[in-house]
């Protein structure tokens, strides 16, 4: 009796492109992370060569001795206290309808008193619009 031999056949199966593709995903993460990830923000501030043409009916001053000045409309400035100003910004939708403050304020101005204003505003639901000096041509 002859006996038959039989082979067994195994099925391989290379694992090197698979690798490839996964190395390069790795890669495409990393280099998109660093996109959305930027390792330093750098905050240029724009500058307009136009001003917008309207202009919000309420006017929000801070000079640079950090005094509060308001006016609605085509009224003079008033100067006012922190409180003062608080209480007239509650006030605003009476005297404007579409709720925008513009806010005009020194350059001098540290950051923080800028961004109480902004509270105050963001509190009454008021759009605040900062208002810059135009770009001047030398």
């Amino acid at each position: 009796m002859a006996l038959k031999r039989r082979h067994k056949i195994e099925a391989t199966f290379s694992m090197a492109s698979m690798t490839d593709v996964i190395f390069l995903l790795l890669i495409f993460f990393m280099i998109t992370s660093t996109i959305v990830f930027p390792n330093s923000i750098k905050v240029n501030l724009p500058q307009s060569n136009q001003q917008a043409a309207a202009k919000p009916l309420t006017r929000v001053l801070i000079d640079e001795n950090m005094d509060y000045y308001i006016s609605f409309g085509n009224e003079a400035p008033q100067a006012v206290t922190y409180d003062q100003l608080v209480q007239q910004l509650a006030e605003t939708p009476q005297h404007d309808t579409e709720r925008y403050v513009a806010l005009y304020a020194d350059e001098t101005v540290p950051y923080r008193e800028i961004v109480k204003v902004l509270n105050v505003a963001n509190d009454n639901h008021l759009k605040m619009v900062l208002a810059t000096k135009p770009v001047r041509n030398p």
